[in-house]
């Protein structure tokens, strides 16, 4: 499958549950909505995915990806520490200047 490295990054950066990497594919004034909360900017997506981590240890592995202008659509089997595991997440993405604008996880 074909990412953009913004993209194959912020897999990686997951999978290896480094919080500082995964915060820094996102812009300084980025958005990210999961689990019904709003995280902004770089420094409280960095504070909401380590402490994600910490509770849900959560892998992903892509299994689709589909893009259209500045908004992509990553769909990935997610596994870890929860009810469900695994189940297919979507990662709906904005992309801006080969960062990450906007995250929003779906079910």
């Amino acid at each position: 499958m074909n990412l953009p490295k913004v993209v194959s990054d912020l897999v990686e950066t997951q999978n290896n549950f480094d919080s500082v990497a995964y915060a820094n594919c996102f812009s300084e004034t980025a958005v990210v909505f999961d689990e019904g909360k709003t995280h902004n900017g770089r420094k409280e997506i960095e504070r909401w995915i380590a402490d994600s981590n910490e509770r849900y240890k959560a892998i992903i592995k892509p299994v689709g990806f589909e893009e259209k202008d500045n908004e992509s659509l990553l769909k990935a089997e997610t596994s870890g520490n929860f009810p469900g595991s695994p189940i297919v997440l979507s990662y709906h993405l904005e992309i801006v200047d080969e960062l990450i604008q906007s995250l929003k996880v779906t079910g």
